[in-house]
């Protein structure tokens, strides 16, 4: 199994859908269903369940999803140690969350104009892990998210967005102007793995214990809501599917975006890393 096609097949497991994947990918769709094929067939079983609407993993395909992130994993683990050995002109940078944020264009864009000759790795990574693999040491620096446990870590705030309740455009409250998440407390909130930091999983609850499917991934939450009406929160101003909608949510701090670094992290480029961000989302 190639690293590469490991990629692919993640990409779909996450999106559970492969025009989705195939964008997320920046490639056609064909030549993916067809590394995808190809897979299934080394493997010598269905990794998913098709269906027009999108797919499902399969028993397989759900115990390969969580080696495949193992191996991906160590790999970049291995590419950044062998990159600082060989003292390579480069950053591994972990984002979480819409890589289209106009803030992300403009930091991207500063970043080279400051640091040209710098190769920038992106891990783009799911909801499990809100530092995007800073402690395990897969990035340098991570543009994502807060609350999460800040032991030992740097956490510089970019923007703070209010956040809303996402519902089934059908649902009753849905025509509501806003909701505060005493609302809402009758209802299935979805939720992230065992063993996801507390702090976030507490957050995206609305601050509350609650039941609901489990999730890794955005569109695996758009589906929990879609298809079984699970309630969730998330940021104000994403476009949403047409069959979806979100109400905002009063007596909720708001979501900060936030450059996050190692404490005591010596790396310049980190360090210029976060000050760039910090005039990019000024903007």
């Amino acid at each position: 199994m190639e690293l590469r096609t490991l990629r692919y097949f993640v990409a779909v497991a996450e999106e559970l859908h492969f025009g989705r994947a195939a964008g997320r990918l920046h490639m056609s769709q064909p030549p993916l269903s067809r590394a995808i094929r190809q897979l299934e067939a080394d493997v010598g079983a269905p990794l998913f369940t098709r269906s027009p609407s999108g797919v499902t993993l399969t028993v397989v395909g759900a115990v390969l999803l969580d080696e495949a992130r193992g191996l991906l994993d160590h790999a970049e683990r291995v590419r950044v140690r062998v990159g600082a050995a060989a003292g390579a002109a480069t950053l591994t940078v972990g984002i979480l969350g819409d890589g289209t944020d106009p803030g992300v264009s403009r930091l991207a864009a500063a970043f080279r104009r400051i640091h040209p000759g710098i190769d920038i790795h992106i891990r783009d990574t799911d909801l499990t892990d809100p530092t995007c693999g800073l402690r395990a040491g897969l990035v340098d620096v991570a543009l994502t998210r807060a609350p999460f446990d800040e032991t030992a870590l740097t956490v510089r705030t970019l923007r703070a967005d209010p956040v809303g309740v996402v519902l089934r455009a059908d649902d009753p409250l849905a025509r509501r102007d806003r909701l505060r998440p005493a609302e809402l407390n009758d209802r299935r909130w979805f939720q992230f793995p065992q063993g996801t930091d507390p702090i976030w999983q507490s957050y995206w609850n609305g601050g509350t214990p609650r039941e609901g499917p489990v999730v890794r991934a955005v569109q695996e939450c758009l589906h929990a809501v879609l298809w079984n009406g699970t309630v969730g929160m998330a940021p104000l101003g994403h476009d949403l599917p047409a069959e979806l909608a979100v109400v905002p949510l009063v007596d909720m701090a708001p979501s900060r975006v936030v450059a996050v670094c190692n404490e005591g992290d010596t790396n310049a480029l980190v360090r210029s890393f976060i000050e760039i961000a910090a005039a990019a989302y000024r903007h």
